[in-house]
Parts: C-alpha cells; structure tokens; sequence
C-alpha cells in the first residue's frame, strides 16, 4: 500500500476509534461497519498492523481492537531456551518479562503488542506484561541441524532463543540427513498444540565437515556470501590505474613523507598518516583512500555497499562490504603508487588543539608500509636492526608518538573513557580447527593510529556541523540516569563513589572511576558494569556528541572501504568542496540519510553478533581439547545460578552454584558474591581463583568449569601434573 494511502487511511480509522460511538470491534466486525469488501480485508488488517506497530490503538485477547489507553507497548520479542521471554520496546530502559504461558505464539525476533500486568513484578523487580499479538514475524528462515525419523525429518535451531523445533515434511527436505546443516524457510508459525512448519531450501553441509560450523553462523545472520556478477563486473571498470586526468584539480602530496600501519595480514589498507613539526606545532595528515571517486550513488556497488552496510571480521573469513577488486587494489594505499585520496590535514598545538585544517581531494603515494609489531619494535623495544632498516622514518614516527601522548592527554583531561577490554586472536589451522587463543595485543603503533583516526574524525564532524550540511555522526548517548545511579549504589560496597547530577553523570565521573580501580581485585567486575549502564552508539543525523569519547562531535571518516557512512560522508564532503552542495543536493540529503543512519547501525550490530558468535564457537571447540586440565583465571560475573571465571586467554567458562558441593551458596545483589550459609565462604567478582575444564558444548556454545577439588566427585580425569601442581599451591 502506497505511504500516503496508508496514512490517510490510518487517520481515519484511528479518528473513528476515538469517537465516543465507538465500541471494541473484530477485524471482521469492523470491516462490516466501515463497508470494505472482503477481497480488502487484507488492507484493513494493514493499516490496523500499522496502528498497533505505532501504539495508537490495541488488541485485545478476544481480537477486538480500541483506541490505546497506554497498557500496550509495542517491542520485539526476544526468547529464552527455557520458554519465557523478554519485549525490549524502544526508548523503555528496562524490558518487559514475558512468562511462557503468556508468549502467545510468539518467536525471538517478532515484532509483538505487549499488555503490561497490573502490579505485576519479576526478575529483579522487571515489568511483567503478556503478548497480545505478533505483529511481524522476526524469523522467516532457519538455520539449524536436520534430523530424520522415518516418516518426518526436523531441524534443531542453532539459535536456542528460538525454543522449537521445526517440524519438515520429507518431501520439503530436499533428501537432508541426520546431521545435515540446513537453511529452512518457516512456512507455518504453528500454534499451542502444532509446532511450527518449515522446508528445506539449502544444505550448507554435515555438521562434521570442516567450515559448516561458521558457513551456518553466516547463513543464521543472513550475511551475503558472494557479489552478483554485475557488481563484479563494475568494481573490475572502475578500478583502473590512476591516470592524469584523475588527478586533476587535486592537491598534489605525493612528495610528502607518509605510511601506512596496520596488522601484518591486512589487506585493505585504507589510511596512511603524514607528521612533520611546524615551530612548536604539529601538521599531521590524515588521508584515506577516496572511494566515493570509485563507488558512484545509486550505481550497482553503492546499492550493495548499502546492503551490507559494513565488513564482518570473523574467525577465519572477511566478508567484505566492497568487492576485492577495489578494496585490495586501486582503493588500497599500496607503498610506492599513485592513489587518490580524501585528506584532513590539521595543524596541532603542543596542548592537542586543532588550531586549524584543511579537507582537501589529494593524490598521494605512501613511502612504506609498516606493520604495527614493526613500529612497536623501533619506537618501545629500540630494536637497532629494525631502526636500521627504517631509519629514514625514524625520526617521523618518534615524532608521532609524542603527537599520540598529547592527544591522548587531552582526551584524558576531557574526561574521554576507555574500557582497555582485551580482544581475542584465535589462530585456526588449515581444517579451522583453532590451535591458540591469546589476547589481541595494542601496542603504542595501534594507540598511535588510533589517536590519529579519533581526532580526524572529531574535525571533519565539527567542520560540516558548523557548515550546517547534512551530515551522518556517530553518536553515543548520556546514559540512562537510573542505570547509573544503580551502579553508583553497588560501587559504594567497594567504597568508591561517582558524582551523578539530576539528570545525567559527566563522562569524567566515569573516567576517574575506571582510573581508581585500575590494577585492584575490582577492576574487571567494575569496568564491565561501568560499560553494562553505558548505551550503545549508533549512526544519526544530529550531532548530538560521543559520552565515551567525551567528544561535543564525532563522526566515521576514516574507513569508507569497510564502512557505509563513512562512504556518504565522503561523498557529501567532496560534493562541497566541488561548490555543488546547492538547495537541491541539501534536499536530496536530507531525505536519505536518516534511512543510510538506520540501516548502518542495524548492520553493524548484526555484525557484532556474528562475530561474537564465531567466536565463542571456537573458543568452545578450544576447550573441548582441555578437558580435566586445570586453569588460573579470575571470576568477571556473578549471578544467583554461578559465576563465570575468564581465563587469561579471554576464554570465559561458568562455574554453576549446583557444582560448589562444600555448602549451599546464596547470591548477594548487593555485593554480587556467592556467599556459602555454613562456610562462610566467599567467591566474588575480580577474585583469583583456580578452575578445571570440565565440560564444552558446542551447540550452546558454553564452557562448565568446576573446582579441581571436585574433580572426582564429578568424574573428570586430571593429568597427573595438573592435580599436583593445584595441590602445591
């Protein structure tokens, strides 16, 4: 139905319920009244959708609709293995719980009208409410492990927030066996006493061979594996050398002293930075390959770029937002070719000030392309071969690191946060079995890169903010005040204390917390609760600031190749400095970016989840060959069913209540410890502790620690070392 048929229609429906002759009718009722014919059903029960979706009107259990007295709320529906569920609704900061005799129906992922339950309270004092009616359905394809019984076949799904299995007709299952990973397409959402229906469209392969297990995590997100032909074709036209006409009209720098560093396995290398000392200031060039020049609007790229909206970094692949073609080759920085670029160029003061900048179109060519362990070798460890080798940079990148720590200082002065959480490296063998997992070392070179790419950034946002063009920012609100005022209650057990005004804590407040439990048993729980309150950032069009990086303007700049706004930013900054950002282009702008923001952070966050999925999967295959080996680690969460520990590797295990058998354990809310009833015995965030590897599933994707001192009791065998190594200590 067109938008403004839609619309009108909505007005006078709803104008029809608020009417004091109105009383609750059905569908069916209400189209008898309003005299729509039955082949127009369907647009009716549209627009009332459309109602419902916005919490104008609601729907009782009986079906009958009324005008919305402000008991329903409308949200998604995210499931739990075990039944129940939770209706996350934008804008409320505490979800609905929903129990399992109330889901009606309803999925993880649907989109659903909730009716709170008058006084009703759970889980930790949450609101309790019931699903009145699902009003979109989240899963229409799944991703999950066939298995075959003589007359039927059904899938597991590898997301448990599902809860059911799919029941599959064998003339659907396209001849899947036991242990086939399938893609199905949910044809019937069943009811109360029939499971849902499904067919098989794809077999992605046998859960035992070797790349299935991230292949389903992919087909589960519905991450694009391959590009149509027709955007390989293009990325293959545009992506020629670059010739004297390209660089026409630019600012030529090619004689500038730059580099390019990154991880020694990167590919695409996007950014190179230039430093030389002006006096007492600091000329720093930020310049990133110009791939707006290469990926026009509306052209077959740009329509697929939009569709992935960002790359995936999982465990073993890169699924890219552009094809190779361009991200490895022409729109690659490589040492020693001509390339175009889109470049901020800022003079720094000694106090990290951006005195003043130019954003020019550039042609460049980098000097050399350093790796980050290279650049920690010449700058932290003085290694003479490595300064050797690079001497005529030397000099260059001592003067970055200087730049870095006034950057650094600056931000620390204003109160920017930073959560030093270690990220994971997993090393995978030819059969993507992983062999190593270690945390993800920053060094001073990865700092320094970053420092560099954060203050481009905060130019170019303050730039067009103030030139009050359309523009797309990444912004990342104040927290929620009762989020905080909660955490401020529990760190007062610890005997800290943060400063909260009426309304919002000022990113410094945080700041200074992190920095008083740094290095103490409470610095892991505290850390993770601090980033728990925090809201996550996303992509909008007002610039409305960063709370993390304590930044009155901040936006994504540096990173076009891999990221959506990134590539609209560009475009609109070279749209400007052509002088053709007219009336017109303003308009054009403003209509589309809202939809570009949206989607670019609706991206990004299935994104996250692959990866995040990916990586607990093989960190959990990991550990299934550690079995009865005993770990050192430290407990990072606590919870009335057990404690997770997290190993110095950044694998996290849980160690659950019922396995501590010396006593029964309670859980404190107050001071998040387990605390034994006759022992006395306390096991509490932050806490070092010694555990043993006793279980792994890979379908959950879980871990189960136990204590060494319980091994036999549970049946686990430990190496004769390990059990005498625990004993000494």
């Amino acid at each position: 139905m067109e938008k403004e048929l839609l619309d009108s229609r909505k007005k006078m429906i709803y104008e029809f319920m608020c009417s004091d002759l109105y009383v609750p009718m059905k569908i069916k009722e209400l189209a008898m009244i309003l005299d729509v014919p039955r082949e127009e059903r369907a647009a009716l029960e549209e627009v009332l959708e459309a109602l419902l979706a916005e919490g104008k009107v609601e729907c009782s259990k009986r079906g009958k609709y009324v005008k919305s007295e402000g008991n329903s709320l409308t949200g998604i529906f995210i499931g739990n293995a075990r039944g129940f569920g939770f209706v996350e609704v934008e804008g409320e900061p505490e979800d609905i719980f929903i129990p399992e005799s109330l889901t009606n129906g309803a999925m993880h992922g649907d989109l659903v009208q909730v009716a709170l339950q008058d006084g009703k309270t759970s889980l930790g004092k949450r609101r309790e409410g019931a699903v009145v009616k699902v009003l979109q359905r989240g899963a229409v394809r799944v991703v999950g492990t066939f298995q075959k019984n003589k007359n039927f076949g059904f899938i597991i799904p590898d997301n448990v927030k599902l809860g059911q299995d799919i029941y599959i007709p064998l003339e659907h299952s396209l001849g899947a066996v036991d242990g086939h990973k399938v893609v199905a397409e949910i044809t019937d959402y069943g009811n109360e006493r029939k499971k849902p229906e499904g067919k098989v469209l794809e077999i992605i392969g046998h859960v035992n061979d070797p790349g299935t297990d991230i292949m389903s995590i992919v087909k589960g997100f519905d991450l694009p594996t391959e590009f149509p032909q027709k955007v390989l074709k293009q990325a293959e036209n545009v992506g020629k050398p670059v010739s004297g006409a390209d660089m026409a009209g630019r600012k030529d720098v090619r004689d500038w002293q730059m580099v390019t560093i990154d991880g020694e396995d990167a590919k695409d290398l996007d950014d190179a930075v230039s430093l030389t000392k002006e006096g007492e200031n600091y000329r720093l060039g930020v310049h990133i390959a110009d791939v707006a020049n290469y990926v026009q609007e509306h052209s077959a790229l740009d329509v697929e770029a939009f569709e992935r909206g960002t790359s995936v970094y999982l465990v073993d692949r890169v699924i890219p937002m552009l094809p190779h073609h361009l991200s490895n080759g022409i729109c690659s920085l490589n040492a020693g070719e001509d390339r175009l670029a889109l470049s901020c160029i800022m003079l720094i003061n000694k106090e990290g000030t951006v005195i003043e900048h130019e954003i020019a179109e550039t042609v460049v060519c980098v000097d050399c392309r350093m790796s980050y362990t290279s650049v920690r070798k010449i700058l932290k460890d003085k290694d003479s071969d490595e300064r050797e080798k690079y001497k005529a940079l030397v000099p260059m990148f001592e003067l970055m690191e200087g730049l870095s720590a006034v950057l650094r200082e600056k931000r620390r002065k204003r109160g920017s946060i930073d959560f030093d959480f270690p990220e994971s490296k997993i090393v995978l063998d030819s059969q993507g079995r992983p062999l190593e997992i270690k945390p993800y070392e920053r060094n001073v070179a990865t700092r320094m890169i970053e420092d560099f790419m954060l203050v481009a950034n905060e130019t170019v946002a303050q730039d067009f903010f103030w030139q009050e063009i359309p523009f797309v920012y990444r912004t990342h609100d104040t927290p929620d005040p009762e989020k905080i005022r909660k955490l401020a209650t529990f760190i007062n057990n610890f005997g800290y204390s943060i400063k909260v005004g009426q309304e919002e804590v000022h990113p410094k407040e945080i700041q200074k917390l992190l920095e008083k439990v740094e290095d103490t048993p409470q610095e892991a729980l505290i850390s993770r609760l601090t980033l728990r309150s925090m809201k996550q950032a996303k992509y909008t069009v007002q610039c409305t600031g960063h709370f993390g990086l304590a930044a009155r303007y901040y936006c994504h700049f540096t990173s076009p190749i891999r990221r959506y706004p990134d590539l609209q930013i560009h475009r609109i900054i070279k749209e400007t400095l052509r002088g053709r950002m007219n009336g017109k282009r303003i308009g054009h702008y403003e209509k589309i970016l809202p939809e570009a923001a949206a989607q670019s952070s609706a991206r990004e966050r299935r994104a996250e989840e692959a990866e995040r999925e990916a990586d607990k999967l093989k960190k959990v295959e990991y550990m299934a060959e550690h079995i009865g080996e005993v770990f050192e680690g430290v407990i990072s969460s606590v919870t009335s069913w057990g404690m997770y520990v997290e190993l110095p590797n950044t694998v996290e295990g849980m160690v659950h209540v019922n396995n501590l058998t010396d006593d029964y354990y309670h859980f404190n809310e107050e001071t998040y410890e387990l605390v034994g009833e006759t022992t006395g015995k306390v096991y509490k965030l932050g806490q070092a502790i010694q555990v043993l590897m006793a279980d792994a599933d890979t379908f959950m994707k879980t871990i189960d620690f136990i204590l060494p001192e319980s091994a036999e009791e549970f049946g686990v065998d430990v190496p004769a070392e390990d059990i005498g190594r625990y004993r000494a200590q």
